[in-house]
């Protein structure tokens, strides 16, 4: 695999994960009262946490797609 062919699967598991990020955060927002009905069926947990739990799961899965997709991208810009 070349470089150029490394920085295009970067790139593109970058854009389907940040648009995995956007789907999930359009469901919480568009959805949040149905999304948090279907989760309290299996757990129990109050609106609050369940706020948290969601909040904090996006912010760890968009500091890992920066970290093993954004950032690697860039690097193999600046150095080919």
């Amino acid at each position: 695999m070349t470089i150029i062919e490394l920085r295009d699967v970067l790139f593109w598991c970058w854009i389907i994960n940040t648009g995995f990020l956007l789907w999930w955060w359009l469901w919480l927002v568009a959805a949040h009262d149905w999304v948090y009905k279907m989760h309290t069926r299996w757990f129990r947990v109050s609106s609050d946490q369940f706020d948290t739990i969601h909040y904090a799961g996006i912010a760890f899965y968009k500091v890992l797609n920066i970290v093993f997709f954004f950032v690697p991208w860039i690097a193999l810009h600046i150095i080919a």
